[in-house]
C-alpha cells in the first residue's frame, strides 16, 4: 500500500512538473500568435490605405463591421449551420469509408495495390473538375458532400494504411502464438500503434473538408450556404461581405483544429495520471 501511495505521488509531481513546463510553452506560443495577428492587421491596413477603395481591399476595420452586420441576421446561421452539416456529413462518410479501405491496405498489399489506380485518379483530378461533375450527378445540397467525401477519403485512408503497417510484425506473431483474439489484438496492438496516425488523418482531412465544401458550395450554389453567401457578394461587388463570409469559413476551420487539439491534450493528461 506504501509502495503504491509512493508511486502515485511521484507521478502526480512528474504531472504538475509537466503541466508548469506545457504552460510556459503555451504562453510563449500565445504571445507568438499575438504578435502574427498584430502584424497582419497592420500590413492589412496599410495595404487597404494604399488600395484606397474598398471594393478591391476593404480594411479590417470595414471587415469588421461588415461581419458584424453579417451575423445579425438569420440567414448567416442557417448558412453557417448548412456548410457545418454538410462538412460533418462529407467527413463522417471519407471516415468510416477510409478507415475500412486503409486497414485493408495496410495490411494485405494486394488491396493496396488494388486501390493505388483510384487514390491516384482522384489526386490528381482537380477539385473545381470534380465539382462541376458533382453537379451534374447529384442534386445541389448533396454536391458539396460529395466533392467532400472524395476529397477526403484518400487523407483519411493513406494514413490508416500507414498506422496498420507501423505495426511491429513480431508481435502480432507472439500475439497469434498465445491465441489472442482478433478483437483483443485490434484494441491492444493495432489500436495503439493507429492512434497517433488517425488523429493526423482526422485533423488533415477535416481541415480540407471543410474547404472544398465552401468551393463547392460556390459553384453548386445550395439554399444556404457560407460559399453561397460569397458567391452572392461577389455578384455584388460586395468584397467588405465576402472577406465577412471567407471570416466565417476561417471560423469553422479553427474550431474543429482546437476542438481537436484540445481533444488530443485531454487524452494525453488523461494517460500521464
Amino acid at each position: 500500500m506504501k509502495v503504491f501511495i509512493k508511486s502515485r505521488r511521484k507521478n502526480y509531481r512528474n504531472y504538475y512538473r509537466n503541466y508548469r513546463k506545457n504552460q510556459g510553452k503555451s504562453h510563449r506560443v500565445f504571445f507568438a500568435g499575438v504578435l502574427a495577428f498584430a502584424l497582419l492587421y497592420v500590413v492589412w491596413e496599410a495595404a487597404a490605405g494604399l488600395m484606397g477603395a474598398s471594393i478591391i481591399l476593404p480594411g479590417p476595420g470595414e471587415t469588421f463591421r461588415e461581419t458584424l452586420r453579417l451575423i445579425s441576421g438569420a440567414g448567416f446561421w442557417y448558412s453557417l449551420g448548412s456548410t457545418l452539416l454538410r462538412g460533418l456529413a462529407g467527413f463522417a462518410v471519407s471516415f468510416v469509408l477510409g478507415l475500412a479501405a486503409g486497414f485493408l491496405a495496410g495490411k494485405y498489399p494486394l488491396f493496396a495495390g488494388f486501390i493505388h489506380p483510384y487514390m491516384t485518379i482522384i489526386r490528381s483530378t482537380p477539385l473545381m473538375a470534380l465539382i462541376l461533375i458533382a453537379i451534374v450527378w447529384f442534386p445541389t445540397e448533396a454536391v458539396p458532400v460529395f466533392a467532400a467525401v472524395l476529397m477526403a477519403f484518400p487523407v483519411v485512408c493513406q494514413n490508416v494504411a500507414s498506422g496498420v503497417r507501423a505495426v511491429d510484425p513480431g508481435l502480432v506473431e507472439m500475439a497469434r502464438v498465445y491465441r489472442a483474439g482478433k478483437r483483443r489484438l485490434f484494441a491492444r496492438l493495432y489500436f495503439p500503434s493507429l492512434a497517433p496516425f488517425l488523429a493526423a488523418g482526422i485533423s488533415s482531412g477535416l481541415g480540407l473538408a471543410w474547404r472544398v465544401v465552401v468551393a463547392a458550395e460556390v459553384l453548386s450554389q445550395p439554399l444556404w450556404g457560407i460559399g453561397t453567401g460569397m458567391q452572392e457578394a461577389k455578384m455584388r461587388l460586395e468584397t467588405p461581405r465576402v472577406f465577412a463570409w471567407t471570416a466565417a469559413a476561417l471560423l469553422l476551420s479553427w474550431l474543429s483544429d482546437f476542438g481537436l487539439s484540445r481533444f488530443s491534450s485531454w487524452k494525453t493528461d488523461g494517460r500521464s495520471l
